[in-house]
């Protein structure tokens, strides 16, 4: 049995067996008899707005490979989470979906806790966009101290087009600033965000001209990891090495980590330590609590 087929063959398996799932009261089908649980496959194609013969094969495996849009409407009739529908994509396509933008949802307090257990090392968490929703003690003492600021300003590009202490903080200004144009356009283009990011370009464009020189370049990369070298104004140099990770299970979400160097890292830790201690706060809710600077230092 050929590779592809077998493919074919699980994502029949799979449609089959989240049909059942369904109860048909719950979208208003009627209670007559049914031979099996679930949905008929004429009402799940019904809800996708698709062919119900091309709907039946592709559960009998022989329909070949839908495309992305057949896809989503699927997984909008059979009611499927996050990771169901990028298991769907995996098995009828080889690739998960694209991401897709949300808006103003904040992180679990499970991630929260994730980001806390991290310290010494700075973590925070940035949407498709590049807003600041969630952020660990550590980054709030060395980088900015987020929940001090609305949150429609704790944008990673507005910090470092239009604040003058993030721009003092960086050793290569420049060169960080199209780094994070080019991850930023890549980001939002990925989630399919050009629209909700559009007023925001603007803007910048309109305060910033190196931003809109920059913009115009189209230069895209992708965010990896590096090594981060910062002036801070108590500690003086840093250095921090990062890496990003995607949130399970929320693709428009990225986690980034910034490790001290071991030179560092006891500094860092002293520092925390000479702090006033700050209880956690769900994302968004945290301010200053003593010896924290509300001036944004870096990104």
């Amino acid at each position: 049995m050929s590779g592809q087929l077998t493919q074919e063959i699980r994502l029949g398996s799979y449609l089959r067996d989240r049909r059942a799932k369904l109860d048909p009261a719950a979208f208003g089908f009627g209670p007559a008899r049914r031979r099996t649980p679930g949905l008929r496959r004429e009402e799940v194609a019904q809800r996708a707005n698709i062919s119900p013969t091309w709907y039946t094969w592709l559960e009998q495996g022989r329909g070949g490979a839908p495309s992305a849009d057949v896809l989503d409407r699927i997984a909008r009739a059979l009611l499927l989470t996050e990771v169901e529908r990028e298991h769907l994509f995996l098995l009828g396509l080889g690739r998960p979906p694209e991401v897709r933008y949300r808006k103003g949802e904040d992180v679990t307090p499970r991630l929260q806790r994730v980001l806390d257990a991290l310290e010494p090392s700075l973590a925070l968490v940035k949407t498709a966009t590049w807003d600041i929703v969630a952020w660990n003690r550590a980054a709030a003492a060395i980088l900015t101290d987020y929940g001090a600021l609305p949150p429609h300003q704790r944008n990673v590009l507005r910090f470092m087009f239009l604040d003058p202490h993030v721009r003092a903080a960086q050793y290569d200004w420049e060169s960080v600033a199209r780094f994070v144009v080019a991850t930023f356009r890549a980001d939002t283009a990925r989630a399919g965000a050009a629209a909700e990011v559009e007023p925001l370009i603007e803007e910048l464009c309109r305060l910033s001209p190196e931003f809109e020189a920059m913009w115009r370049d189209n230069d895209v990369r992708a965010h990896g990891d590096g090594v981060k070298r910062l002036r801070h104004p108590v500690l003086g140099p840093i250095t921090l090495e990062y890496s990003a990770f995607t949130v399970d299970g929320r693709p428009d979400l990225s986690m980034l980590v910034y490790n001290p160097t071991p030179e560092d890292r006891d500094r860092i830790r002293a520092f925390l330590d000479g702090l006033e201690t700050i209880s956690p706060l769900p994302s968004g809710e945290r301010g200053t609590r003593g010896g924290f600077s509300r001036q944004p230092q870096t990104v």
